[in-house]
């Protein structure tokens, strides 16, 4: 049962379905890691909007340090964005099992090492407090990616401003009243399925934040664990799959 569900949500070949139930579990991860992370650096990574916002108000405010703070944040959300494209075309090119598995080894393994890194390091010093939110923002910018590149921009995980917005749209197609015409215009009418999808995702990323922080404010650092082992679980058997692949070819 866990194969299946392995190689059907992480694997190269990709469904419809996939890709939607791929994607409820990413919102719940970085909603869980943003709401997380908040209460350990006092900053939300999984959007740039805010970020970017601060970034004009302290130009405006003459405060550099803020400034480098929130542009390296950017930065690492960028590289992350790139990191991810850079695994995910490197399989695709040699048809890989693990086309978009790569990605989400890599951020399962940087969330466990922001929680080690956190769990020894705690609040003390500025620098480490830098260095944990350039983490959790190239997470982010990594895990973005693989969905939007898995979906062709269909699904975002990371940010729920463009869901909310969708669902609005959606909603006013919903409760739009269509006159009687003669011209053939063809009705106004909302896409329940992508409303569905869009609720699903919304309350995903809800739920992950409502966990996260519960998480981290009863058991800090190690509740990026869990984390951890369910985007581990999830892309390890494409992985394997490549790994074999590998090792029998070096065999000959």
């Amino acid at each position: 049962m866990l194969r299946r569900i392995s190689r059907r949500l992480t694997g190269r070949r990709r469904t419809l379905e996939a890709d939607r139930q791929l994607g409820y579990v990413l919102a719940f991860v970085a909603g869980a890691i943003n709401a997380g992370g908040f209460l350990a650096v006092q900053r939300y990574t999984s959007h740039m909007t805010g970020i970017v916002s601060s970034i004009a108000d302290e130009i405006a405010l003459g405060e550099t340090r803020l400034l480098l703070f929130g542009a390296g944040a950017v930065l690492a959300f960028l590289l992350g964005a790139v990191c991810s494209t850079v695994l995910i075309n490197f399989s695709r090119r040699r048809r890989m099992h693990s086309e978009y598995a790569l990605p989400l080894v890599l951020e399962a393994s940087l969330l466990l090492v922001f929680g080690l890194v956190g769990a020894r390091a705690g609040h003390h010093g500025a620098w480490v407090i830098t260095g944990l939110v350039m983490v959790l923002s190239f997470m982010m910018g990594l895990q973005n990616a693989v969905i939007t590149k898995l979906s062709n921009a269909v699904i975002r995980t990371t940010h729920v401003t463009g869901i909310i917005t969708d669902i609005g749209i959606q909603l006013g197609r919903m409760v739009y009243w269509n006159a009687p015409s003669r011209s053939g215009v063809p009705k106004v009418q909302a896409d329940l399925g992508r409303l569905r999808t869009l609720t699903v995702l919304f309350i995903s990323f809800f739920v992950g934040g409502v966990s996260g922080a519960f998480g981290f404010a009863h058991f800090g650092y190690i509740a990026t664990l869990p984390l951890a082992l369910l985007l581990i679980t999830l892309a390890s058997l494409p992985t394997w799959d490549d790994l074999m692949v590998y090792l029998r070819v070096r065999k000959r």
